[in-house]
């Protein structure tokens, strides 16, 4: 025989309740320790007339006990008040905060754009409205942050998965088909893949670079930038053909997310060199300001119209209001640049050069001291 215990969950009390039972307390005991003195008093003082000797204790009398009950009724009454005013007031107090509660249930399931703003009562209330507002915000950008994600990505890979897809019809339809021409077919197919791989790196780093940063740790901007351009070097990007890169790279410590900031200055240089003129210049440098760590990189290239800079650092952006071409890159290093600046709270400020090219400089603020950095 198994014996089942079944226990029902106390109902919590509210927060009303508790204020009511808070304010009512002191009342109470207030009260009875009132009440206490006279008994006291009374149970202790010796009747008029009484011979010496006789002990200090006495029950009693009729007016005294009148005068106790009396004081007993008045001490349930003022609780009885206490309780229904400590109620009200309570209910008084906890109306704006149940208005708070609503409005933040209705823009969370509703609209994210909405914000409680600033409370007409000063102090808690408007710190805990700000710090929902600022919840929101960061609710909406993020919410923003995936849509755009998807938006792009379903755009951008429908392009290379229909080519993807015809390159393998035209295999399979080919009677004649040798060794040598599916050889070449695999080739292409390996080549789209490798487009969309690359595509999709650059669209989950523009993602993350649009959601924050989690967690800081300390970096130098020199040692990063010095790092990627060994790399473009190594891959045969920079430092041959046409294109000449110089830097400079001063010690730039700052706090943010490493990987990130990698992928801000790979950007910067891969545009440089990409959008740049035969014979043309890049140059990177990094250095330590009193506002904070500095990163620029400039390029020669052609020419780009004042008005037309904010539109580059646009997704799939190019100059002319058009889309960029395939062969020119994916359209999103401006973009993760931009990004990535904005999680670290950093400046990003671009300047149009009058013979042509670019000047890009980011400052992270809040550098760390050279120490720090490892």
């Amino acid at each position: 025989m198994t014996l089942r215990w079944t226990s029902r969950r106390v109902p919590r009390s509210t927060l009303r309740t508790q204020l009511t039972l808070l304010y009512a307390g002191p009342f109470l005991v207030s009260g009875v320790l009132l009440l206490a003195v006279p008994i006291l008093q009374t149970r202790r003082s010796v009747p008029v007339g009484a011979p010496p000797g006789l002990g200090t204790d006495f029950p009693p009398g009729p007016d005294t006990s009148r005068v106790l009950a009396v004081c007993a009724v008045a001490l349930a009454v003022l609780v009885v008040v206490s309780i229904i005013l400590g109620w009200l007031v309570a209910g008084r107090f906890l109306r704006p905060l149940r208005t708070m509660t609503a409005t933040a249930r209705d823009i969370s399931a509703t609209n994210l754009h909405r914000r409680l703003g600033p409370h007409r009562r000063a102090g808690e209330f408007t710190e805990l409205a700000s710090t929902l507002d600022d919840l929101f915000a960061r609710l909406e950008a993020a919410f923003a942050s995936q849509r755009h994600f998807v938006a792009n990505a379903s755009h951008e890979l429908r392009t290379p998965l229909a080519a993807t897809r015809a390159v393998l019809q035209v295999a399979l339809a080919d009677p004649g088909a040798t060794v040598d021409s599916l050889r070449a077919a695999c080739r292409d197919v390996l080549a789209l893949g490798g487009t969309q791989e690359s595509l999709l790196e650059a669209l989950l780093t523009l993602a993350g670079g649009e959601q924050g940063v989690e967690h800081r740790e300390p970096f130098d901007l020199a040692v990063i930038a010095r790092d990627v351009l060994r790399t473009r070097r190594t891959d045969g990007v920079a430092g041959t053909g046409s294109v000449e890169v110089t830097g400079a790279f001063g010690a730039a410590p700052a706090t943010g997310d490493p990987r990130l900031v990698e992928s801000l200055v790979a950007n910067l240089v891969d545009n440089a060199l990409r959008h740049n003129i035969p014979g043309g210049r890049v140059e990177i440098a990094t250095a330590t300001t009193s506002r904070g760590a500095r990163v620029t990189v400039g390029n020669t290239g052609p020419v780009v119209p004042p008005d037309q800079v904010e539109r580059l650092f646009e997704p799939f952006q190019q100059l002319g209001g058009q889309r960029v071409r395939r062969a020119a890159g994916h359209g999103l290093g401006l973009a993760i640049v931009r990004a990535v600046a904005g999680a670290h709270g950093a400046t990003l400020t671009a300047r149009a050069r009058p013979d042509g090219g670019l000047d890009i400089e980011i400052l992270f603020p809040g550098a760390f001291p050279e120490a720090g950095i490892r």
